[in-house]
């Protein structure tokens, strides 16, 4: 784990990883947010792809989760882009849309996305796949491996 993906959390002291979430709907960007709250991350929220790009210039979260439908640039472009940056070419991504066909899907996985989430299994499963998607980048940092999965 890289010192400055740390963040400290100034009420425990603890160091917290930091997600960075970008939807367009301000009640998603809530929800979610809270719910990686909750699950002990600290969360960078971005209405949009270009402020997230923007605050790519002096952050670098440990993971992204990014809704597919975003207007401008939308989050499959998005994730190409945090691809082609050096310090997050490797920093997992999660795809969450309301989208449930396989072309989307797909075009998110080439994009570069470890992980094509619905909106539907927010609720229940968002914070245990952050959680899996992070320790899966240490493995592959000691030399282990996973394969992408869709839910």
């Amino acid at each position: 784990m890289r010192p400055e993906t740390l963040r400290l959390n100034r009420k425990t002291g603890i160091m917290k990883r930091q997600i960075m979430l970008v939807d367009d709907e301000s009640g998603m960007l809530d929800l979610v947010g809270l719910i990686l709250q909750r699950q002990g991350f600290s969360v960078l929220k971005a209405r949009d792809a270009f402020t997230a790009l923007a605050l790519l210039e002096s952050s670098t979260p440990d993971l992204f989760v990014l809704d597919v439908m975003m207007p401008g640039m939308d989050g499959i472009e998005l994730c190409q882009r945090i691809r082609q940056r050096p310090e997050t070419s490797e920093t997992p991504v999660v795809m969450l849309s309301a989208r449930t066909d396989s072309e989307t899907k797909r075009h998110s996985f080439e994009a570069g996305a470890n992980l094509y989430l619905s909106k539907m299994a927010v609720h229940r499963e968002l914070g245990a796949i952050v959680r899996e998607l992070l320790s899966v980048g240490q493995e592959r940092k000691q030399g282990f491996s996973a394969l992408p999965g869709i839910i």
